[in-house]
């Protein structure tokens, strides 16, 4: 009788992630265009005038495209810009849940630049994608003309991530979880979760909507994004010792009280090893840079735009 009631809570949770699925995605369509590439497809917007040096933004976990609008689209006022969903983030797809590591991601996106016809940008990139920006910069040169990094991963640190993140990718149990509990649990603790990686600052109080955060919860992207979490600090650990050989412009902007990514263990250290790296370190600021300073933001992403702008400028003239 136990087993039948177990498992007909776990048909009910199952239906129910379903229907939050599609009343999801019909609340947070894809509002870009997608590219195919070599093990998944790319969700892009683009926004802004062509001309100049374009600029890549690039989120962070648990998250997608939306994070990084509304700094955006202050930029797209004069710049192109080209926000991407990471490879199984919103509404961008990859084959395997194993390409959860910078260097296949970097390899995708740089595909999809390629086909967007993106000349070398400015890649704007918060928390994970820190390291993902690094990794574009270390394997695709190319398509990097600067970094603008927020609060970044950048090194390996002690521990791990939340547990949940290693039960969600063991085989078998990780499914049922995901396709069961974890979108009605999620909706329960959106809020309070966001607010958490707000803090100190007060999150914005449309922020859970405005920033699609629901579409975390379908469960294809919460694994995806589990692996991407559990996969990282090794990653971290191969890719670090070459951060000396990267030598285009590096604004990094972190705050003094982050608590999901330490200042002291990511941005001081890529500070003192990138030869061409400038630290800002804001005191009383949490881990939601672009949220907590948007007007220094956008200054440093112009600043570094215009100096890129003249250097070409320079070159051309002799």
């Amino acid at each position: 009788m136990l087993l039948l009631i177990m498992l007909a809570a776990l048909a009910a949770l199952a239906l129910a992630t379903q229907a939050g699925v599609v009343l999801a995605q019909r609340a947070h369509p894809a509002r870009g265009k997608t590219v195919e590439v070599a093990g998944g497809r790319m969700h892009v917007v683009e926004l802004g005038p062509r001309g100049g040096v374009p600029i890549v933004m690039l989120h962070g976990a648990s998250s997608n495209l939306e994070v990084m609008r509304p700094l955006a689209e202050h930029l797209a006022q004069h710049h192109r810009v080209i926000l991407v969903d990471r490879p199984g983030h919103g509404w961008s797809r990859r084959e395997k849940f194993s390409d959860s590591t910078p260097q296949p991601q970097a390899r995708m996106i740089s595909q999809a630049l390629d086909k967007l016809g993106v000349s070398p940008a400015i890649v704007v990139a918060h928390s994970w994608s820190g390291a993902l920006a690094l990794r574009i910069a270390l394997d695709h040169p190319e398509r990097v003309a600067g970094l603008v990094m927020l609060a970044p991963v950048a090194y390996p640190w002690p521990g791990g991530v939340s547990q949940y993140n290693y039960a969600v990718t063991t085989p078998v149990i990780g499914s049922l979880l995901a396709h069961t509990v974890t979108l009605p649990l999620g909706l329960l603790l959106a809020d309070s979760g966001s607010r958490g990686v707000f803090a100190p600052q007060a999150m914005p109080a449309s922020f859970v909507k405005d920033s699609a955060t629901r579409l975390l919860l379908r469960p294809r992207e919460f694994i995806a994004n589990a692996w991407d979490l559990v996969s990282l600090r090794a990653a971290m650990a191969e890719q670090a010792p070459r951060y000396g050989s990267i030598t285009v412009p590096i604004t990094i902007i972190a705050g003094d009280v982050d608590k999901t990514v330490s200042t002291h263990i990511h941005s001081q250290p890529l500070a003192k090893t990138a030869p061409n790296a400038k630290l800002i370190v804001l005191k009383g600021v949490g881990h939601m840079i672009q949220y907590a300073a948007p007007d220094l933001v956008v200054a440093e992403i112009e600043a570094m735009a215009e100096s890129l702008t003249q250097s070409v400028e320079a070159a051309a003239a002799n």
